[in-house]
Parts: structure tokens; sequence; C-alpha cells
């Protein structure tokens, strides 16, 4: 059994990392609950903190815990949100993430696992590869994500930290409610449930990989006992791209077929056309492959909804 740290662990990737860990190993979540859910985390033998990874007393308390693997997935979530208020996105993607692996290093952790994102791709008309130069400024969380990938690998070059970087995919699933910045398919499935309609913001030929938490989850506790991940960089995906306008169809006949699908312009920071990940590296080197298809992944997050009353509470 080991003790492990979870930063964002309330949220739905975190809590759904949590659970599972939580069958075998002591787990310490840190969350502000900015964009976690406290709901997420009931019933679980877990020791909670709420606070910032910004704050160092709370940090000092945390760790004094010993922690022995940290999987940081704490962030200022996401691109809208980085676009209104991009001081806070600097504080807790970059102050934060610095200050997490300062206390890790100081520990002598086994482990340190950073969820970064896809979003610091830029527009990449193929699968993107992991060794892609071609890096995305377009949001505040695209540049501090980025940051974030540049401290642990300064930490795991400089001194010797163990560390794996986890670029994620659009993840979904249970755990994630609605709200003005959730992505997006949480917030057509509450749309959906209300009798409103699905706003496509562009031509919705747009394209992403649509990757089921669960998925998500195999993949990040793979690497705690892989010394073969250590100092790498993985892409998390299905390596399928859907376009928006099909998600949002098999959203509305899942959901409420009665309802419309309407359009309007795209974002002004939002200029990604087409995202899909290539998924050779993480297939090669740990044999991990996604198992849940989008069809399946939509049907379980919607059962979620209903089971939660999620839309009953939760609005926009």
């Amino acid at each position: 059994m080991a003790t492990i740290l979870v930063t964002g662990g309330a949220g739905a990737i975190g809590s759904s990392l949590v659970k599972g860990l939580s069958r075998e190993h002591q787990v310490l979540v840190l969350d502000d609950l900015s964009s976690g859910w406290i709901e997420n985390l009931r019933g679980l033998p877990v020791k909670f903190w709420r606070g910032s990874v910004t704050d160092d007393e709370i940090l000092k308390e945390v760790f004094a815990a010993s922690p022995e693997i940290v999987y940081h997935l704490a962030a200022n979530f996401a691109n809208q949100n980085s676009f209104d208020y991009p001081q806070k996105d600097l504080l807790v993607n970059g102050l934060g993430t610095l200050k997490v692996l300062q206390y890790a290093r100081e520990a002598g952790v086994r482990r340190f696992v950073y969820t970064s994102s896809s979003c610091v791709y830029g527009n990449i008309t193929e699968p993107i590869g992991e060794d892609s130069h071609q890096f995305s400024l377009d949001t505040p969380y695209a540049v501090t994500k980025l940051l974030g990938e540049q401290y642990v690998n300064f930490f795991h070059q400089h001194h010797a930290l163990p560390t794996v970087i986890f670029r994620l995919f659009n993840s979904y699933g249970p755990g994630e409610y609605p709200g003005k910045y959730r992505n997006v398919i949480p917030n057509f499935m509450f749309r959906a449930l209300q009798g409103e309609p699905l706003v496509i913001t562009g031509s919705g030929e747009e394209t992403r990989d649509y990757t089921f938490i669960e998925d998500t989850v195999a993949a990040l506790t793979l690497v705690v006992s892989r010394p073969e991940a250590v100092g790498r960089t993985f892409n998390v995906g299905t390596g399928i791209e859907t376009p928006i306008r099909e998600l949002a169809e098999r959203i509305r006949e899942l959901c409420n077929p009665g309802i419309s699908i309407v359009f309007q312009e795209r974002r002004v920071w939002d200029s990604i056309s087409r995202r899909c990940a290539d998924v050779s590296r993480i297939r090669e080197t740990l044999g991990f492959a996604p198992r849940v298809d989008l069809e399946t992944g939509l049907m379980r997050t919607y059962q979620w909804f209903k089971e939660n009353r999620v839309a009953e509470f939760r609005p926009l």
C-alpha cells in the first residue's frame, strides 16, 4: 500500500482516479473546489484538504502526510476561463505547479505525474505526436499548461525527480457537471435534458478526440510501476476524431430527439479545426489501448446524469 496525493482530486478525472486508487492505497486529496465537486468524493476512504496548490501552509500540511506518489491534476480550467482570468490561470497552473514540484522533490516522491492537455498543440491537420514542435499560444491555458510541462521536465533533468507527463485529449464521463467553463459533452447533455437547443460555435466540422474518463484513468494508473515511462510525455486519446456536429447529433438522439442544433460564430480564441491523438507511443511503450467507444461512453455519461439528477441542480 502506498500513500498517494491527488491534487484536483474532486474533479471528474481526479475523483475517478481517487476512487480506483483508494481500493488499494491510502489517498490524500487536495482541491479548492473551484472546478471540482465534493459530491464526487462522498463515501470514499480519503483524507481531504480544501485549499489551493498556491498555498504553502496547506501544502506543508499535505506533504507532512508523506505521499510517495503525486498526481498533479489541479488546474485553473480551461480555455475560456483562462481567457477571462489570465492572472489566476498563471498563478494556479504556473506557480501552483512549481510549488507542488518543489514539495514533491523535498519529500523524495518516487513518481510525479502531471496532467497536461492537448490544448498545448497548435492547429495541426494530422494526428498529433508527442514530438510535435508546433505549440499553441491561442489561450493562456495552453500557455500555462505548456509552462507546467517545462517545469516538470526541469525537475526531472536537474533534480532527478521521476516524472511522467500526460497530454489528455478531451476526456469526458461521469463526475463532470455542466457549467460556464466546463466541457462540451456535459453542457450539451444539460441543455438537451432542459429541452434547449445545442449551440455549436463554428461550422460543426471541427473535430476532437473524445476519450472516456475510465480510459484516461487507466492510462494514468499504469505508470506507477513502469520505470520506462519516467521522463517521458504521452498522449492519452483514442486516435479517433469526431466532428462536433456528429457529437451534437448523437447527444440529441440519446437525450432529447426533439431539440434543435444551432450554430454561432467561433469564439475568438478557438482556431483549432482538427484535433486527434497519435497514440502509438503509449500503446508501444505501456501497452495502453482505450476500451470504451464514444457510443458506450455517452450512454454511461447520460445514465450518470439521470441517476444523479444533474440537470435539476446544476444550472449553467
